[in-house]
């Protein structure tokens, strides 16, 4: 019996009878399984080790200790867990020295039944403990950071929680920075992340339930979400989509995003990721679900529409006028990322009575001796530059930004004095990357990266019709997109008046009285009293 096929038989027995067959053929492939699965633990505690041993491979990083007492022909106590997944100190101070001052204080004649009571009530000096009664729960704890008590004479084992070792610390976030607003970003520890929420939702609506994914991997995900403001319709949907994958591994949450989203080929972004711990309470308040993953510090935020990609915590820091500008700026730079380039190659190409005389003359002046046309130049310079974005990336942080800039300017001028391009696009593909990183959702970023290859190829084939052509497709792709049932458009179409405080401008708080009604429970979506606008001098108050 292959041991992920006995993890994934306890971990997923919620799953349809179809998933638990395939599990049960892929894991008895090979060999046959040595036990059935609804065998017991033995009142022998060398046996149910050997068990556990055996079904590890006599893993090095094992450790197994075996307490006696005085008289006994056999060990009366043994614990075993895995050392790089337990905290040390927690195992040492709440487990051995408890144990060991308990055996060290009773005889050897007390019967199991009553050592079983005894070190369960009084020993274990952890939060949790649970009953084992089977090798494969034991199995499956011990993998996730437990320390498993076996009792001699007890067909029932004990379950410490004592996961830990070593973590990465609360940091600043590294990809969502702001400058006014909290610093903390999530981690690579589920339970850190579950924490950080719930820290800032101090509320007994909000729900945490619990499920394993991958059958290798056995990566813990959690549903959080707020009762009564999240719509229960979705909220199901969710966890019917997350039930029905199967699959051998889940190392991020990218893997859990691509099998529940809705629609797979499309280059926009229909679930949110963040690694904020505070916009992720924020969409959490206004109905959204959060899917928190083991072993990533990025969250998923679903359902999701597409003017929230252009919104960045940081708007509800800043004063209301402030946050507007801000935001009409990104949407700004979304179509300047998009169509600047397509629409430099279109007016050139096609359309050169749209350009003012000077401004013209000064085109073909530069354009004079170029080899190739505007579209070829255009593609040739988009393509270098997404070369060193990538090479940036991907080169170490000390020389990485060195190369990207210094390999832009040196690449960019020798290329306009060799004569293979004209200086204007060399500010027009400049300008467009530098526009692109404003977006706040770097996938959202990457689809205007994208669509803007396709709208330069239009534009030097067709001129303005192609690109008023490719907008109107992509648009109508928009219009068709769903996030969970929800309107990708929304409060665009379908017009949501209410929702329009916060969309292409931010108004300021005590205007927002409502939830979103297209993602929150239509029952619950008043959030703040009524006149809560400021008492201005002059002003009667209510209260």
């Amino acid at each position: 019996m292959k041991l992920w096929n006995v993890l994934f038989r306890r971990k997923r027995g919620q799953g349809s009878s179809q998933q638990r067959k395939a599990a049960k053929q892929d894991g008895r492939s090979g060999t046959a399984a040595s036990r059935d699965t609804g065998e017991g633990l033995s009142g022998d505690v060398d046996e149910n080790l050997r068990t556990i041993v055996t079904e590890l491979g006599g893993s090095d990083d094992l450790t197994i200790r075996k307490i006696g007492v005085d008289g006994a022909d056999s060990s009366v106590v043994a614990f075993i867990y895995i050392d790089n997944l337990v905290d040390s100190s927690t195992v040492n101070q709440m487990l051995l020295h408890p144990l060991m001052s308990e055996i060290g204080e009773s005889s050897s004649g007390k019967s199991s039944e009553e050592w079983y009571r005894k070190i369960r009530d009084r020993a274990l000096a952890v939060g949790r403990v649970h009953e084992l009664r089977s090798p494969e729960e034991a199995l499956a704890c011990i993998l996730e950071g437990h320390t498993i008590v076996f009792l001699q004479g007890s067909a029932t084992a004990l379950a410490a929680d004592t996961s830990g070792g070593d973590r990465r610390a609360v940091e600043e976030p590294g990809s969502q920075t702001v400058i006014r607003g909290p610093k903390e970003s999530f981690t690579e520890s589920i339970k850190t992340n579950l924490s950080l929420i719930r820290r800032r939702i101090k509320s007994p609506r909000l729900r945490v339930e619990r499920k394993t994914l991958g059958r290798l991997t056995q990566t813990q995900i959690a549903l959080v979400y707020l009762h009564g403001i999240a719509k229960a319709s979705i909220v199901e949907e969710i966890r019917r989509r997350i039930d029905r994958i199967d699959t051998d591994s889940v190392l991020e949450s990218a893997y859990v995003e691509e099998f529940i989203q809705d629609v797979p080929i499309t280059p926009f972004p229909t679930i949110e990721n963040t690694e904020r711990p505070d916009a992720t309470a924020a969409g959490i308040l206004e109905g959204q679900i959060a899917i928190i993953v083991d072993g990533t510090p990025f969250a998923l935020l679903a359902p999701v529409t597409f003017v929230r990609f252009f919104q960045s915590s940081e708007d509800f820091y800043q004063r209301y006028d402030i946050a507007t500008f801000l935001r009409l700026i990104r949407y700004v730079a979304f179509f300047v990322s998009m169509l600047l380039p397509a629409m430099f190659i279109a007016i050139t190409t096609f359309h050169q009575e749209m350009l003012p005389t000077p401004l013209l003359i000064s085109l073909a002046a530069q354009r004079e001796g170029v080899p190739f046309p505007a579209i070829v130049e255009a593609l040739l310079m988009e393509i270098t530059f997404e070369v060193l974005r990538e090479a940036g990336v991907r080169m170490p942080k000390v020389i990485g930004p060195a190369i990207s800039i210094v390999g832009a300017l040196v690449l960019g001028q020798s290329a306009v004095q060799a004569g293979l391009i004209s200086a204007a696009i060399v500010i027009v593909v400049s300008f467009t990357a530098i526009a692109s990183f404003v977006i706040p959702a770097i996938n959202m970023s990457i689809a205007a990266r994208l669509i803007r290859f396709v709208m330069m190829i239009l534009g030097g084939t067709l001129g303005l019709f192609g690109i008023m052509s490719g907008l109107m497709v992509l648009l109508i792709h928009l219009a068709s997109l769903r996030s969970f049932g929800v309107p990708y458009l929304a409060p665009l179409t379908p017009f949501v008046w209410t929702n329009w405080k916060d969309t292409f401008i931010r108004m300021p708080h005590w205007v927002m009285k409502k939830r979103p009604p297209t993602i929150a429970d239509g029952s619950n979506l008043i959030r703040q009293g009524d006149d809560q606008m400021p008492n201005l001098p002059g002003r009667k108050s209510k209260f």
